[in-house]
């Protein structure tokens, strides 16, 4: 909200908005705007409400996916994000006590860890399970803080009926991504809740100062910590022309193409496959729902059986991989890290439909930045690539930043020739 907003004021009107986009009765296929050209919707609220209704969200049901209590507690146990649990207390918990507010720490997925704060915020919470152990991604729940800042990896702050499940809208929400200090890969969230004054400038500010302070945090603790412990969770390797693998906890544990197929199609749909699609995905012509049920069991036995779902499948435990990597490093810019982590095309053994086209999006990306950046010293090392010296945009590319009076120029003009 904006200095001098009035809150019942804006909430009825971004709540008609919210009816006439999911409302009774109203076909929203192929909307791409609310139908009000005066609409008090923000895109990037909208942007959400779009993606939302794309994977199925029912904007009436609550969260309905709680890890146990045994298997919450091992994995928080487990979980990077537990490094900066006591920053988040000191910074936002201890001043929350009755004043409505709750305080939310989330995985990469969107999964809840920890929810504390007002004890009857909390209370009222529960009855729409934003509760610890509950699946909050915007995948399941729709638009929501800490679900959306995962989504775009952005601070967001999300104002009643934005949300687009109709159980969380008198409540709004303030979140921000928390990175890890090396890779800059997303480890989870910081999110305050409460009512429509979290939803003003200042909470979001706090928000994100807390989210530095905690990425200090981290980053102390790689350099005193004689084992870094920040990826203690498990994590797909797939890149390149080596054996598919797991990482967890040091330990290298080799995969079959097909499992690693399966694993990295989960992490790209964290809204679930049936069987069915799930087949159609890894082989359109040749594999049906009973042989991806018996695959799956095995995967389960490799995986860990409480680490995938069932109706649809989906990962509940955190995966990470080297293909997020990649995309972490070159959606902030980083084109030398992403090139650097970019060892080698997606599962290049691997003939499935999905996984070919998350194997030419990645490489595409990569090139595409590559070529934006117009850098001599990173085109040359990708041209001198395995997967980059075939490449003759990017060969193309190299020769415009020579001069033609530089020894390579004509090398590179000769190579160029030879790929014709």
């Amino acid at each position: 909200m904006r200095p001098g907003d009035d809150a019942a004021t804006l909430a009825r009107s971004v709540s008609r908005a919210h009816e006439t986009f999911v409302g009774p009765g109203l076909s929203t296929v192929g909307l791409a705007r609310p139908v009000d050209p005066q609409s008090p919707v923000r895109s990037v609220v909208l942007d959400s409400w779009l993606r939302s209704r794309d994977m199925g969200v029912d904007p009436d049901r609550g969260a309905d996916d709680l890890l146990d209590d045994v298997t919450l507690a091992q994995y928080r146990a487990d979980h990077p994000m537990s490094v900066i649990r006591p920053v988040v207390r000191k910074l936002l918990v201890e001043d929350a006590a009755d004043t409505g507010l709750l305080v939310a720490i989330t995985d990469a997925s969107g999964r809840l860890l920890w929810v504390e704060g007002d004890t009857a915020a909390k209370d009222r919470a529960n009855a729409m399970n934003f509760t610890e152990g509950a699946d909050w991604s915007e995948g399941r729940m729709g638009t929501n803080a800490p679900g959306t800042a995962l989504a775009i990896d952005h601070c967001v702050q999300i104002f009643a009926a934005e949300h687009f499940s109709r159980p969380v809208h008198e409540w709004s929400c303030s979140a921000a991504p928390v990175h890890h200090p090396v890779t800059g890969r997303i480890l989870g969230a910081i999110d305050i809740t409460g009512g429509p004054r979290v939803a003003v400038p200042e909470v979001l500010s706090l928000v994100r100062a807390t989210v530095a302070a905690a990425e200090s945090e981290l980053r102390l603790h790689l350099l005193e910590s004689p084992r870094p412990d920040l990826d203690t969770g498990v994590r797909l390797e797939v890149l390149g022309a080596g054996r598919p693998s797991l990482v967890r906890g040091g330990e290298r544990v080799a995969l079959s193409g097909r499992h690693a197929e399966m694993l990295l199609l989960l992490r790209a749909h964290p809204e679930g496959l049936s069987s069915d699609h799930l087949a159609v995905l890894l082989d359109e012509n040749e594999l049906d729902s009973v042989t991806v049920r018996a695959e799956m069991s095995r995967l389960r036995k490799v995986f860990g059986a409480d680490g995938v779902a069932s109706r649809p499948y989906r990962l509940v435990a955190e995966l990470s991989s080297d293909v997020e990597d990649v995309r972490a490093a070159l959606d902030r810019g980083d084109v030398d890290a992403a090139l650097r982590l970019y060892s080698g095309v997606v599962l290049p053994s691997s003939y499935a439909p999905g996984i070919a086209e998350i194997r030419e999006e990645l490489r595409v990306r990569v090139q595409a930045a590559l070529l934006r950046s117009g850098d001599p010293v990173l085109l040359a090392r990708w041209t001198a690539s395995l997967h980059g010296r075939e490449d003759a945009t990017a060969w193309s590319a190299y020769l415009a930043t020579l001069s033609p009076s530089s020894a390579l120029y004509g090398q590179v003009q000769a190579r160029l020739a030879l790929l014709g």
